[in-house]
């Protein structure tokens, strides 16, 4: 049953899509947000939603895989911009890093909240691991990862407009940088450069942060 009800709330997701094609249409955050409305409004439980749902993960592996197929098509151009890549990762890795311990330090916010917050700029499952490893709370960290993601997917078509970004490598680095998984798959139906520049932005942020985390805290 879970298996049926994620594939039918993504179909109705890429549906809507289809009829209202706007950048805040994402077939990603309809099909979270169809899901949760059934889990509270149907008699099906989360615990028995995961019992078939759970199962979704294991296309991870064969995802992966065809992203690694799209950046290894993109090769040369990685290479021709391999510097400026890595530098643009470094600087996000370590904005995102900072700008939540300021804040966190502002608002008064205790250490296990800032600790579970920090990695929130890279996929979930490096986010978890870095999270539960220095005392932080899974679920915060898992709750911070998709806001960010939904959030950066969301507001990224608007950005790449209002500021004129024309270099599709520029853009894919932006996107991977800012919301990991879930803003690269938007950044793939911008184009296939893009979307490997996104692909491996998150994987350089995946590792760039692990190493600034292990260092600062």
């Amino acid at each position: 049953m879970g298996i049926l009800v994620s594939i039918g709330a993504y179909l109705i997701g890429v549906l809507i899509r289809k009829y209202f094609p706007h950048p805040l249409i994402n077939p990603l955050v309809i099909a979270n947000i169809i899901i949760i409305l059934v889990i509270l409004f149907s008699p099906l439980t989360a615990e028995q939603y995961l019992l078939g749902g759970g199962a979704i993960s294991l296309f991870i592996v064969p995802a992966t895989a065809i992203l690694g197929l799209r950046i290894y098509n993109q090769r040369e151009n990685l290479k021709a911009n391999l510097i400026p890549v890595a530098a643009g990762c470094a600087a996000g890795s370590a904005s995102s890093i900072f700008s939540v311990w300021a804040l966190g330090r502002l608002f008064g916010i205790d250490d296990q909240a800032i600790l579970s917050l920090l990695p929130k700029s890279v996929t979930t499952a490096i986010a978890i691991d870095l999270s539960q490893a220095h005392g932080g709370l899974a679920g915060i960290t898992v709750s911070a990862v998709i806001i960010t993601g939904v959030f950066s997917a969301f507001i990224s078509p608007y950005l790449i407009k209002i500021l004129k970004l024309k270099d599709p490598v520029a853009v894919g680095v932006a996107m991977g940088v800012s919301g990991h998984a879930i803003c690269t798959s938007v950044a793939l139906e911008l184009g296939e450069t893009q979307g490997a520049m996104s692909g491996i932005a998150l994987g350089l942020m995946g590792i760039i942060t692990s190493v600034l985390f292990v260092i600062l805290f």
